[in-house]
């Protein structure tokens, strides 16, 4: 259980759907210059496992990293295909498009 920004405790599920690649992908589609922390705590995982989420999606070529002065600000390439076989003629915006809010509440 973790808190959250108005202190009251989150449950997150034993499992879901979606791994913890896609959910970074998707919070990061909707705030794309976050800090580490803020997307670990919407996730619910540690910031460690929320950078090598990030170097993963990085460097498999989902996700571009660029400097905004001191903070990071994350570019989803949206053009690239799902990995697994059976999504795999999907891409990356399907699953956003999907998934994502349209209208999101500001962190």
């Amino acid at each position: 259980m973790t808190m959250g920004t108005n202190t009251e405790p989150t449950q997150f599920p034993e499992w879901t759907f979606l791994t913890n690649h896609a959910h970074v992908l998707i919070f990061l589609s909707q705030w794309p210059d976050a800090l580490l922390r803020e997307i670990a705590a919407a996730v619910g995982i540690t910031e460690r496992a929320v950078q090598r989420i990030i170097g993963e999606l990085e460097s498999s070529g989902y996700l571009v990293r660029e400097r905004d002065g001191r903070r990071n600000r994350y570019v989803i390439r949206k053009e690239g295909m799902l990995r697994h076989p059976l999504e795999r003629h999907r891409s990356v915006e399907a699953l956003l498009n999907l998934v994502a809010k349209t209208d999101p509440e500001p962190l």
